[in-house]
């Protein structure tokens, strides 16, 4: 992009006055743009006679070269982490939409028997990369190896999870080839008329969803938000091919080694794993309130969470929130109580197989979303649901499992 002053330019100075990084000045009774400018647009916005104009035409990419849809396989102690799953999952629905392949990069040690097992997910092609250097994750050698594999085998779409790694790993690689990265993705698509991808993600502090399209560059590039898409399901016998990769290392400088790997010992819930989950929000009003709630998941064998309207509240501590700032969530039950479902809390428990809402305003958004709505006194309705339970009413009889 550049920037063009005219000669309709008056000298007023007005774009000196508003440029937020001093990168204007008047020679000769003109504005003159400085090397500092960032292309921030201030100036075009506020010239009363309209001399200032930006320049916005872009190179693009072959876009005929680039095809297939790849995912990276982070990989922790030798295994995938659970979003890999997911991704490949996603990944196969983008791909047979295109009519084209799944790729899947895989890097580390002793990979031959994980690459047949993945092969049965549905991938059409993993790229192996088998070396001891790459045992253990190391920015700048998995930097030059996924920068390399772009390169030579142009795939169109890269997928990434929105864990530590992906989020180092992502803008590094974008960086390197040139082109877009959408960050916290929480739905992906495709354009039916472009064949581009549509990468979804909450924007603007979660008030909006944003969908963001890379038009001109090669691979589109997301990283995705582990736990909002279903894992692959395996296909036993799936047809697939692995291409190995040889990566000249000797090359890389490295400016950090890792010296020693501590596991995180945690204590205490794990949401992204709870198979009953019941959460209560605003309509909950005070902190002695989740006990209610504490005794209806104990007597479905569940787990306690929250909205962050009662994490901000102090009723309730922030390891239990779900949503968009706090853990993404996909368990078979998924109760919420007091909940109005702004699209914060939504886009963390949206994948819930069944969703049961309680809540007394009948036009409460969270009704859009739930399999069954009860409209009504929240403290009205529990302490019936765990009499019953108690008195034997399994969730089998009501349909619920």
């Amino acid at each position: 992009m550049s920037i063009f002053v005219s000669d309709k330019c008056t000298g007023c100075g007005l774009c000196i006055k508003h440029c937020p990084f001093a990168a204007i000045e008047l020679r000769d009774k003109k504005a003159f743009i400085l090397d500092s400018c960032t292309l921030c647009g201030a100036c075009v916005s506020i010239c009363p006679v309209e001399a200032i104009s930006i320049s916005r035409k872009e190179e693009s990419d072959n876009l005929g070269e680039y095809q297939d849809i790849w995912v990276f396989g982070e990989l922790s102690d030798g295994e995938p982490v659970p979003v890999v799953y997911e991704l490949i999952g996603e990944g196969r629905k983008l791909a047979d939409k295109l009519n084209q392949k799944l790729g899947l990069i895989l890097a580390g040690t002793n990979l031959s028997g994980l690459c047949k097992e993945l092969i049965d997910y549905g991938v059409d092609k993993i790229y192996m990369i088998d070396k001891e250097e790459l045992g253990v994750y190391n920015d700048e050698y998995y930097t030059q190896l996924v920068t390399e594999l772009i390169r030579t085998y142009k795939p169109a779409v890269l997928l990434l999870g929105a864990t530590a790694i992906g989020r180092s790993l992502g803008p590094r690689v974008a960086a390197r080839v040139r082109t877009g990265l959408t960050a916290d993705c929480t739905g992906l698509d495709i354009d039916p008329r472009s064949g581009d991808l549509l990468q979804t993600r909450p924007a603007f502090g979660g008030n909006i969803m944003a969908t963001i399209v890379c038009k001109n560059h090669r691979p589109q590039m997301a990283t995705v938000r582990p736990g909002v898409m279903k894992a692959a399901a395996k296909v036993s016998g799936y047809q697939g091919e692995i291409i190995q990769h040889d990566l000249d290392l000797s090359q890389v400088r490295l400016k950090s080694r890792v010296l020693e790997t501590v596991k995180e010992i945690r204590e205490g819930i794990n949401l992204g794993e709870a198979e009953i989950i019941v959460a209560g929000g605003r309509g909950l009003g005070s902190k002695e309130n989740f006990k209610i709630l504490k005794e209806l998941a104990d007597t479905l064998g569940g787990t306690v969470a929250a909205s962050r309207a009662a994490v901000d509240n102090g009723w309730i501590g922030q390891e239990y929130q779900v949503g968009q700032t706090g853990t993404t969530v996909a368990p078979r039950i998924y109760i919420a109580c007091g909940i109005s479902g702004a699209v914060q809390h939504i886009v963390g428990m949206k994948l819930s197989d069944i969703i049961i809402a309680i809540n007394r305003d009948p036009e409460a958004p969270i009704f859009k979303y739930a399999t069954y709505g009860l409209v009504g006194d929240l403290f009205e309705i529990i302490p019936i649901m765990i009499r019953k339970l108690k008195e034997g009413i399994s969730l089998q009889e009501v349909g619920l499992r």
